[in-house]
């Protein structure tokens, strides 16, 4: 017996090594917007993220599924995403709209990325509601989907003061 659990600890030591990606842990909430982390093979990962606040078009259920999310890793930061709770067709484009800038995007399965997210991150600050516009379901139609940004300048300090910019290693 006792080189049974030996032997099963021997074969799960590798295992639980593993660096593992914890759960998120809440920076706050500012008014429409959530800011959090969580650790992602060792790496800090920071986000915030809002629901939309509207959906309209082909083959949509509601905006509870529906996500705007800004996120900073370890050499990437603003990456701007919008999450469809749909995979999008191959080839599809994705739009978001806020006052008059309008950025274009490429998508991946269920998430639309805008290609310059310092540009929207900067329109985002300045802006009231932010709007994605892309191909429905199976590339039926045209789904577009609302967001608030009430609150979204705080949520997106937080989430740079949690994960800084470091600087270049030489």
């Amino acid at each position: 017996m006792r080189s049974l659990i030996l032997l099963c600890l021997l074969l799960a030591a590798p295992a639980l090594a593993q660096p593992r990606a914890a759960a998120p842990r809440q920076l706050g909430v500012f008014q429409n917007w959530t800011a959090a982390t969580f650790t992602d093979g060792g790496q800090k990962v920071c986000y915030a993220f809002t629901r939309a606040t509207r959906v309209e078009g082909a083959g949509q259920r509601g905006p509870q599924n529906v996500q705007l999310l800004v996120t900073h890793r370890p050499g990437t930061r603003d990456a701007v995403a919008v999450r469809s709770g749909y995979n999008f067709g191959r080839g599809a484009e994705i739009r978001l709209v806020i006052g008059q800038s309008d950025l274009p995007g490429y998508t991946n399965q269920d998430s639309g990325f805008i290609r310059d997210g310092r540009a929207a991150v900067a329109a985002m600050r300045g802006g009231r509601e932010a709007l994605s516009r892309a191909p429905g379901p199976n590339n039926r139609g045209t789904v577009q989907n609302v967001f608030s940004l009430a609150g979204f300048s705080a949520a997106h300090d937080a989430i740079s003061r949690e994960c800084p910019t470091t600087p270049a290693r030489r």
